[in-house]
């Protein structure tokens, strides 16, 4: 009998080592920039430079764990409507197979850890994680779905998150020009 929450912790464990990754990443830069603006030798005042990376490790791996966490609820928010809309699965079995998928994202969150220096290894790593995982999720679900359906399903969770994206980065660019804006001309 196969034990449908044998993968159960694997979501927890990605998003918990590509917090980590990002963390550290986020931390050398942290180092580098604190440094050239002369904040650094204040900072050592209040703690030791193991505590300063430590804290600064806690807070980027806790940032990004909410990103992440919060994209893969959106994830699978945006899936199931899109199943809900195109799907003729009523017993879920759809549902269950693709919950395999997440090995995938786990071995790409352990391969970040190579990348761990570099914002464009860990960013790629990121972006091929996901394509393969989208890719494997589709294949999975063309066996319950007609090739219409499928390409409906294709199309739904493509524009969905096109025009979330699209949104986060328009109010991330109204906000740049309203402080922009806002600053005094000399």
């Amino acid at each position: 009998m196969k034990n449908p929450y044998l993968f159960g912790y694997l979501p927890f464990l990605t998003i918990t080592l590509f917090s980590l990754t990002f963390g550290v990443y986020m931390v050398g830069i942290s180092m580098e920039f604190f440094s050239q603006v002369g904040l650094y030798t204040g900072m050592r005042e209040f703690m030791t430079d193991t505590q300063l990376r430590l804290f600064l490790l806690l807070i980027y791996s806790l940032i990004f764990f909410m990103i992440l966490s919060a994209m893969k609820l959106i994830d699978e928010t945006i899936h199931e409507t899109a199943m809900l809309f195109f799907s003729k699965d009523a017993a879920g079995e759809s549902y269950y197979e693709a919950k395999s998928g997440n090995v995938i994202y786990f071995f790409g969150a352990l391969a970040s850890v190579a990348g761990i220096q570099s914002l464009k290894i860990l960013l790629a790593i990121f972006l091929l994680t996901t394509f393969i995982y989208f890719v494997y999720r589709v294949f999975i679900l063309s066996k319950f779905l007609t090739v219409i359906h499928t390409i409906s399903l294709l199309f739904f969770e493509i524009l969905v998150w096109a025009v979330f994206l699209s949104v986060i980065v328009y109010v991330i660019l109204k906000l740049y020009n309203g402080m922009l804006a806002s600053l005094p001309v000399s």
